[in-house]
């Protein structure tokens, strides 16, 4: 039975701790989802092998040309679009190759959608629509890993020869039989009976903040801890990108806002050019060589 199924999931049973909580003032209520949050980074420390190699397998992908691919339904496919909208402006990645998909499409975004994380067969149309290929990775995302979209999306990955990853919070679901890597944290029961926007999404996130950032790391995106290819779209950014470059080249503001401005405010292209002495083509060129990975260009990592 589908009834009994759910109910015996570990995101699905009832937290001891928290049977009374509706009898708590604020500040109680507070303390005991604190302590159960607790919980939370131990359960994500125990995935740390698989989340590495993640990490390695995926940065292949995405070096090589692929695409970082998130997809869900509910909060997890709302937790994988965020993951995947911070990269552009955080590393300068183009949107086309970084992106989610929702079941039920933008307007699951906001409100939900009917019946959409039912359908297996939406998960393969909206794959079909982005062309899904072997080059690609997706990250297939519910707490629950039983979600029928979700499952049907990892499972034409495989078809295609996708690399998959299944984040889910239950290590026995179907989800995590049919991914190449599973990561499972396993953050108990829920502080409110199956509302798993609660650990679970909180688990999810965590996953999601380091897959991400190895996978930009691994892939040249950040010089030592500094990500140079944040895009400056405001004035807090402007000085952040001004600030990078001080500290890389160990110059002054004035020194930095120039090489910054003659970079077309890139500051991996600034850094290419004082380093190596060249123009801005030049070092735009040389960049787009190395598949923009300012770390294997000989003379820029001290």
């Amino acid at each position: 039975m589908i009834i009994k199924g759910v109910t015996d999931l570990m995101t699905e049973t009832r937290n001891q701790k928290t049977m009374t909580i509706g009898t708590k003032n604020g500040f109680e209520i507070a303390r005991l989802i604190n302590n159960e949050d607790q919980d939370v980074a131990k359960a994500v420390s125990a995935e740390i092998e698989c989340i590495g190699d993640a990490i390695e397998r995926a940065a292949d992908k995405f070096k090589d040309g692929g695409r970082l691919i998130y997809i869900g339904a509910g909060t997890s496919g709302r937790l994988g679009a965020l993951d995947a909208i911070e990269l552009t402006p955080t590393y300068g990645v183009p949107a086309e190759r970084a992106f989610g998909i929702l079941a039920g499409g933008a307007e699951a975004m906001y409100s939900a959608v009917e019946g959409a994380e039912d359908s297996k067969e939406l998960a393969v149309n909206d794959l079909m629509e982005v062309t899904l290929t072997s080059k690609d990775v997706l990250i297939g995302i519910a707490a629950s890993g039983r979600t029928p979209y979700t499952i049907s999306a990892l499972e034409y990955g495989d078809r295609v020869g996708a690399f998959t990853i299944a984040l889910t919070c239950n290590p026995q679901s179907q989800m995590a039989k049919v991914a190449d890597i599973s990561i499972a944290p396993l953050v108990g029961p829920e502080v409110i009976t199956g509302s798993t926007r609660m650990k679970a999404g909180t688990a999810q996130k965590m996953v999601l903040n380091s897959l991400s950032t190895g996978i930009m790391i691994k892939s040249g995106y950040v010089y030592e801890n500094l990500m140079i290819n944040v895009q400056p779209t405001n004035e807090k950014l402007v000085a952040r990108s001004i600030g990078i470059i001080e500290q890389i080249l160990g110059t002054d503001e004035a020194t930095a806002t120039e090489i910054f401005e003659n970079a077309n405010r890139n500051i991996a292209v600034g850094l290419v050019m004082v380093k190596k002495h060249l123009s801005r083509l030049q070092a735009t060129e040389l960049l787009a060589s190395k598949n923009f990975n300012i770390n294997e260009i000989e003379g820029i990592v001290d």
